[in-house]
């Protein structure tokens, strides 16, 4: 692990006529608003440690996310992995929002005590729509990380024990996200991977990339920009996720920031690392 150059961060102020406004939550998550409409992906606070990741049940910092997240019309869930999902039944109780995911994703919301009627279950390719925001799920693979190896495969067919242990939390069907904002198009990969034939058509302005693992799939930053011309990609899923949300995060072993950035550039686009808490707007 290592310490973050702060001159990697961006840190311009978002103009105030900006149509859609990011701020990033730190691993894959990020709020986005536009279209009147307010989306959290993969809201991550809580951040047990690594003991209590490893050895504890994992309980949902309640108040860490009424602060942070205060708002919310949709939560929108990549994989089931605990620095995926754990949060996100937390945020709908507390907003009144749905809640989007795979049927493993939403067997973790049902343990939470999500009841069904704030559930959307999908396989995606199928359009979601929550007022002028269109929202669609790319299925998609888990990337491999440490040892080439991809962590915890399998499904959750039935809810489990709550609060959850860590292994309980299989990653099962993994959905990267193509969002539409009144013609701002996001793309979120939270996950090193991707099947090209899934993104085959779409185009997007901001293209959230995950940064650990990417080593392990040839091509992945240059095929992403690529197939997806993205204006901005935000590099995500690069920060040590047991450190507690209020202090300064480091990097996960493994991650070149700073060489990550260089990729992007040379593949087209504009990268942008924020902090965590940083905001882009569009």
């Amino acid at each position: 692990m290592h310490k973050v150059d702060p001159r990697l961060y961006h840190r311009e102020p978002v103009a105030e006529d900006a149509a859609v406004r990011l701020r990033y939550l730190g691993t894959a998550g990020f709020v986005v608003q536009g279209a009147d409409r307010t989306l959290v992906l993969d809201p991550f606070l809580t951040r047990p440690g690594l003991f209590k990741t490893a050895f504890g049940r994992l309980l949902p910092d309640a108040e860490l996310i009424r602060t942070f997240i205060p708002q919310a019309d949709e939560v929108i869930i990549g994989h089931a992995h605990h620095d995926h999902v754990l949060d996100g039944p937390e945020v709908c109780l507390q907003t009144g929002a749905r809640f989007i995911g795979s049927p493993s994703a939403c067997n973790v919301a049902r343990a939470a005590g999500l009841p069904e009627d704030q559930l959307v279950e999908t396989l995606g390719r199928e359009v979601i729509e929550c007022g002028r925001v269109k929202i669609k799920g790319l299925p998609s693979r888990h990337g491999k990380i440490y040892f080439g190896r991809i962590p915890l495969p399998g499904d959750i067919t039935e809810p489990p024990a709550w609060p959850p242990r860590y292994r309980a939390l299989r990653h099962g069907l993994v959905l990267n996200w193509h969002l539409d904002l009144d013609g701002v198009r996001i793309v979120h990969i939270d996950s090193a991977d991707f099947i090209e034939e899934e993104l085959e058509g779409l185009k997007a302005d901001i293209l959230c990339l995950c940064a650990i693992g990417r080593n392990h799939r040839p091509g992945y930053t240059e095929t992403a920009v690529r197939m997806l011309e993205p204006r901005y990609v935000v590099a995500c899923h690069w920060d040590w996720f047991f450190t507690p949300y209020r202090k300064e995060p480091r990097c996960l072993p493994g991650v070149d920031l700073e060489g990550f950035a260089d990729e992007i550039r040379q593949a087209g686009a504009q990268p942008l690392i924020l902090p965590l808490e940083g905001v882009f707007g569009l």
